[in-house]
């Protein structure tokens, strides 16, 4: 266990240092320092920004892709599942099919306790609903093209893992709807989304890779969602307060509908 620990903290801690480097250097490039008379062309800071942010979740992806072909990459794979089912070979559990969504209805929980995020109820909705709609998509056609055997035999549908890509966008919902209050909250989501990932390692569900590569579609997944609703935005809503929305939504073998109320 503390030797999996290791290495997921070794993997994922510099992916996020870099990415609040980004937002640091972002953030200081919107101002000039008093008394200097410098010309600076401006930013094109929507798609500057927006192509900087797909860094590390393109980084994430080309690593399960990679590990898929590279025989290094291919024995960390079996090393890891070997000594998780050597020490835990009995451990079992369904958390992960929940904690995975715990990151998105935090978003909820906070702005019903008054802490506002970043959109109001039928934008940050909207944008959830984008989300997950683009992570299902995306993972279930590559589940189908690149069919992974998984870790227990049970079947080849391995690549990349449907629960960590979920868990992730959420985690990245929370953050961006949160970061300017505090990284804390986005943190906290990473932290219940690299959760889900572990325990889909425990479960023997899923390749070290596969969970990697599930990390990055979660969160390239919610970047793009809140890159392409300003449009959709200016299309099909006018500027109006909504305080209860109905929103369909569906997942492998499970779909339904949610309701979502402002008090």
């Amino acid at each position: 266990m503390k030797k999996l620990v290791i290495l997921l903290f070794n993997i994922w801690m510099p992916f996020f240092l870099i990415a609040q480097n980004i937002d640091t250097l972002s953030s200081i490039k919107k101002y000039t320092a008093p008394g200097l008379n410098v010309k600076s062309k401006p930013i094109n800071n929507n798609t500057n920004l927006f192509a900087r942010s797909l860094f590390i979740p393109t980084s994430l992806i080309s690593y399960g892709f990679f590990a898929m072909g590279i025989n290094s990459l291919k024995s960390l794979n079996r090393n890891i599942k070997s000594e998780l089912q050597e020490d835990h070979s009995k451990f079992k559990t369904k958390t992960d099919n929940y904690l995975q969504y715990s990151p998105a209805i935090a978003v909820y929980v906070l702005n019903a306790c008054g802490i506002k995020g970043k959109n109001n109820l039928r934008d940050r909705s909207m944008i959830y609903a984008l989300s997950t709609l683009f992570a299902t998509a995306t993972v279930q056609s590559i589940k189908k093209i690149t069919r992974v055997e998984r870790p227990d035999g049970s079947c080849k549908t391995s690549f990349p893992s449907g629960h960590t890509t979920i868990a992730f966008a959420a985690a990245e919902f929370l953050h961006t709807e949160y970061k300017d209050i505090s990284p804390w909250y986005g943190i906290a989501g990473y932290i219940a989304a690299t959760a889900t990932g572990v325990m889909r390692l425990y479960n023997n569900k899923h390749w070290l890779s596969d969970i990697v590569a599930g990390a990055g579609f979660g969160i390239l997944s919610t970047k793009l969602a809140y890159w392409i609703y300003p449009s959709i935005k200016k299309k099909l809503f006018k500027d109006k307060n909504v305080s209860t929305m109905l929103l369909p939504y569906y997942l492998p073998g499970n779909a339904g509908l949610s309701f979502v109320h402002n008090f």
